[in-house]
């Protein structure tokens, strides 16, 4: 599921097609259908004029208007996970399980460049502010950075030790957060490559992490299902919004309840002994 906040347009990718909803006004606008595969990756263009999506190897750009099919690019052999658009608008990066990023024109289609280096399967890319960095991120546990107009790998940020779910990019350009499987947050400076911090609390994989606009907090959302708000400077979890009101409320010996009972409020986050 995606959102475009300037159009108010939620793309929702559903096996082969995308369907788009205005959601101030909880009105079904179009489907796309063209995929013969599963979408794994939509992205909005920043006029919020397009919508590309990746299948299991290719890229397609529809029109939001028409919901014509612009083109398709072809040059990925596995899936396209994750796709990102430059700031000015000109190009975009696709990450893939075939271990590739890859830069393409958004005018003509063609693919500029081919970054190589990652061993294993790319799960998040993203351009920095400025435009002149791409940062990938890998089951390989690493954060590679790239030059985006040499295709030169730049940096290899280490520390995780289990898939780099999503990267990105705090709006000054200077400071990169990174989540992982590992269930920690790492805040990289990028002058250095130095991991700075690590944010500790989640109890299991960490899917989802973005800063707030004034590059003060880290917000991050994980398979534990909670959202963590975290200071960037101390690294103090500020804040733990959930929707399991019953997390690590230990249930053990509790008398009267069903096996139905206990099961529901074990997905509520109650746990018994052994299990915490």
């Amino acid at each position: 599921m995606f959102f475009n906040s300037q159009s108010k347009i939620l793309a929702i990718n559903n096996f082969n097609n995308v369907e788009l909803w205005n959601y101030s006004i909880d009105k079904h606008l179009s489907i796309f259908q063209e995929h013969s595969d599963a979408v794994y990756s939509v992205a909005f263009s920043l006029d919020g004029k397009i919508l590309v999506t990746g299948d299991s190897n290719n890229i397609k750009f529809w029109s939001i208007t028409t919901g014509e099919c612009l083109n398709t690019l072809e040059g990925h052999t596995n899936r396209v996970v994750s796709l990102a658009f430059s700031p000015d608008g000109k190009t975009l990066a696709s990450g893939s399980f075939d271990q590739t990023l890859r830069i393409w024109s958004c005018i003509t289609g063609e693919c500029l460049l081919v970054f190589i280096g990652h061993s294993n399967s790319l799960t998040s890319v993203v351009f920095s502010p400025d435009g002149k960095v791409i940062a990938s991120a890998s089951c390989d546990h690493t954060v590679k950075l790239w030059d985006v107009n040499t295709g030169q790998c730049i940096s290899n940020l280490l520390g995780h030790n289990s898939w780099v779910m999503s990267v990105v990019f705090s709006t000054d350009s200077q400071l990169l957060a990174s989540c992982s499987r590992d269930q920690t947050v790492k805040l990289w400076n990028l002058q250095t490559g130095e991991c700075i911090n690590t944010f500790h609390g989640h109890l299991s994989w960490v899917q989802s992490v973005v800063f707030t606009s004034d590059n003060q907090t880290l917000i991050s959302g994980s398979e534990d299902g909670t959202i963590k708000l975290w200071n960037i400077e101390t690294g103090e979890c500020l804040k733990t919004l959930s929707d399991r009101p019953y997390e690590n409320m230990n249930i053990t010996g509790v008398k009267g309840l069903t096996n139905a009972e206990i099961s529901t409020l074990k997905a509520l986050g109650a746990v018994e002994d052994g299990e915490m």
